[in-house]
């Protein structure tokens, strides 16, 4: 709902430099969100599954984030000048400390929410979830469009209070205001802790989450990079009009990294769950070829129906980066594959890995943009999602088999992955002079290759049983 509602709403009143600055900014909160939590949430999963104490474990890693975020916010403001003036926000250092409260408060309140995953309470994280979304996207309406169409007729709501050259920074305000709604819905879950860290569980913890934010940086380098130096590489008399064209086209993509997400949300605590079992490794080959399938349905949606889907962005200004819709949603594909390949090492405790793929990862990402967006532009940054995740997943599959081998169905996915990509290839060369000619072709190519999957693998006979 966020992401439906706001990401138009922005595109239609920004210009393209202004929703660079929320591109740029928000591409950094991806990084030192995982810097912020620094791999306890999948600590805390892990130890729960290893302990009979679980209350220990969660006060512990709920305390240890509460304090680290304390601090980080302590110095962030000591030094706002220094971080504002690297960052390239000089005139801006509000933003800068909104910025901050939003990142500690997700941070603390990641505890909380994995607890209530650990404890299948879906009602109760989706409800706060969703509250929290409604809050944010009424402020948002309230500050930059309620508001201004009043003062236009002589009237106010919010008085003196308001700013109008504050402009951008109403879009900060309103997330952490919503943030902060969240941490008080889950103060029940806050205050019910033992208030004292178990010392020696804290170091088995940390040793164990450390290669997971190593891992974790890397991977928000590989996600966020792009849109936090581009404005610093990229040949251009505006690059912040770059970034926020590029932003804006990499939202639509981002459909596919939502799907990731609420993906990850569901299956991590199962994948815990089943490491003891008999038929774990069959389960998680299983697991892997269907994720890849349904996926794969959602990527030929995205870029066969990208003639609808385009208006996400509603400013036509900020349309200019279609042509990377297709590379960062299949990008982001890769990534999911990854996350379900990272099981070998998270239940064989050798997070240490992980690291060192992501490193490599985050490796060919710099490298790639550095040497190749001056030449190339931001098609340059979008290629390199494919590159990053695509030598990961090899490097991944091929240490599991030392350590944890899975019998995947390797063959099968190719299959899959081929027709898919083919078909999104073939059809961006097609030119349909009628949008829906174009829209009813398409959704007949979508339907083939469902039924070729249901033909294959009973993809949506599964699905329906499971519904029963």
């Amino acid at each position: 709902m966020n992401y439906a509602v706001l990401t138009p709403f922005y595109t239609w009143i920004f210009d393209r430099a202004e929703y660079g600055i929320i591109t740029e900014l928000y591409a950094y909160m991806v990084l030192m969100l995982i810097v912020l939590t620094y791999g306890m949430e999948t600590a805390f999963f892990r130890f729960t599954q290893k302990t009979n104490n679980n209350k220990d474990v969660y006060s512990t890693a709920l305390l240890s984030i509460v304090i680290s975020s304390a601090i980080f916010l302590l110095f962030f403001n000591l030094f706002i000048d220094d971080v504002a003036g690297i960052l390239g926000y000089k005139d801006q250092k509000m933003y800068l400390r909104l910025f901050a409260i939003i990142l500690a408060t997700d941070a603390i309140t990641a505890i909380p929410f994995a607890k209530l995953r650990r404890e299948n309470k879906a009602l109760k994280f989706s409800i706060i979830k969703i509250v929290n979304v409604v809050i944010t996207i009424g402020l948002v309406f309230i500050f930059l469009k309620v508001e201004p169409s009043l003062r236009e007729q002589g009237k106010s709501i919010l008085g003196k209070f308001y700013k109008p050259e504050f402009g951008v920074g109403y879009v900060f305000l309103a997330n952490a205001l919503g943030s902060l709604s969240m941490l008080i819905m889950l103060l029940k879950e806050i205050i019910s802790i033992h208030f004292r860290i178990d010392g020696a569980l804290w170091k088995r913890m940390i040793k164990y989450s450390m290669p997971l934010l190593i891992s974790g940086l890397g991977g928000s380098i590989n996600d966020a990079l792009d849109k936090m130096i581009l404005r610093r590489i990229v040949d251009s008399d505006n690059p912040l009009e770059v970034v926020g064209e590029y932003g804006a086209s990499y939202k639509i993509a981002v459909l596919m990294a939502l799907f990731i997400q609420m993906y990850r949300y569901a299956m991590e605590p199962f994948f815990f769950a089943k490491t003891e079992k008999e038929d774990a490794k069959d389960v998680y080959a299983y697991v892997m070829k269907y994720f890849v399938v349904y996926a794969l349905i959602l990527f030929l949606v995205i870029n066969l129906y990208i003639s609808g889907f385009k208006y996400i962005i509603a400013g036509s200004h900020l349309r200019g980066g279609l042509a990377i819709v297709p590379i960062v949603s299949m990008g982001y594909l890769l990534f999911g594959i990854f996350v379900n390949l990272s099981i070998w090492y998270k239940v064989k405790d050798l997070t240490k890995y992980g690291a060192y793929l992501t490193i490599l990862g985050a490796l060919i990402t710099i490298a790639m943009n550095i040497v190749l967006v001056p030449v190339y532009g931001y098609m340059a940054s979008a290629w390199a999602h494919i590159a990053c995740y695509g030598v990961m997943i090899a490097g991944s599959y091929l240490i599991s088999r030392k350590y944890y081998p899975i019998k995947y169905p390797v063959l099968s996915i190719s299959k899959y992955m081929f027709f898919a990509v083919a078909i999104v290839i073939i059809i961006s060369y097609i030119k349909y002079n009628n949008i829906l000619v174009e829209l009813g072709v398409n959704t007949l190519v979508i339907s083939g290759f469902i039924a070729y999957a249901e033909y294959k693998d009973k993809a949506i006979s599964i699905l329906i049983k499971k519904e029963k």
